[in-house]
């Protein structure tokens, strides 16, 4: 593809809490210092300000829009696709698939549990990772598949659960454990990106001797936002219509 390369539009939750959009924006920060040059807008798709349609209408040209969220779910399968064909966008758009599940959101869960005093190595020591939830049937697998990556970096038992949605909370969970009997002690990972409402029901009263910190900026969430621009820009329409160009001119 000739010319800037196509814009990133970050599609995030919103919050109503300050705290959880200043932490959207710190994380786009990082986008941006690893990737100098490169235009990153964020629009939310409710709660706070700017709206993702308003975004799209100021920005010009080829944008790659990657969901800031972490697994697949209505928001990505129905949600962003009715705003791009609302606001006219989807000849020159391309959507990248959710964060998660990758290995780099293990790296980052695992990065959050030590911050928070958690170490692996105690022997029985098991973690909760404790999502929002969601009626779909692949959010939910994307959760599992998730606790499976982090039970394979940490070298112990992750066991997923739900703030709300079809998995056990984490309370649940814990308890769960604990009658099970694990010896060592139990963290809770959120596996939330931003604080908010879901943050702050994640840990408290919930049993475990450890609760990590959301995501957030965490630089490997930033890395998986880049790869997943890229991943996508080499599918959007403009790089077909460039292969396309090149094949009629022999190149």
């Amino acid at each position: 593809m000739n010319g800037p390369a196509p814009v990133l539009v970050a599609a995030a939750h919103g919050t109503r809490d300050p705290a959880g959009v200043r932490t959207v924006r710190l994380l786009l920060e990082r986008v941006r210092a690893a990737r100098p040059g490169l235009r990153v807008e964020c629009g939310f798709l409710g709660l706070a300000p700017p709206a993702l349609p308003d975004v799209l209408d100021r920005v010009a040209g080829p944008v790659v829009v990657v969901p800031v969220l972490l697994g697949p779910g209505y928001h990505v399968r129905v949600d962003i696709p009715a705003v791009l064909d609302a606001a006219g966008a989807g000849h020159r758009a391309v959507t990248a698939p959710a964060l998660g599940p990758d290995p780099l959101l293990a790296e980052a869960l695992c990065g959050r549990l030590r911050e928070a005093g958690w170490h692996g190595r105690t022997p029985g020591a098991a973690v909760v990772l404790t999502a929002a939830g969601s009626r779909d049937p692949a959010a939910t697998a994307a959760t599992r598949a998730t606790a499976g990556l982090l039970s394979a970096r940490l070298g112990a038992p992750v066991v997923p659960a739900h703030l709300g949605g079809p998995l056990p909370p984490p309370a649940e969970a814990v308890a769960a454990l604990r009658r099970r009997g694990r010896p060592g002690p139990v963290a809770v990972a959120p596996y939330l990106l931003a604080p908010g409402d879901f943050a702050r029901r994640a840990g408290p009263g919930c049993g475990a001797d450890v609760v990590a910190a959301p995501l957030g900026a965490h630089p490997a969430v930033a890395r998986l936002v880049l790869r997943r621009y890229d991943e996508a820009r080499l599918r959007g329409a403009w790089a077909a219509g460039a292969a396309d160009h090149g094949s009629r001119t022999g190149r």
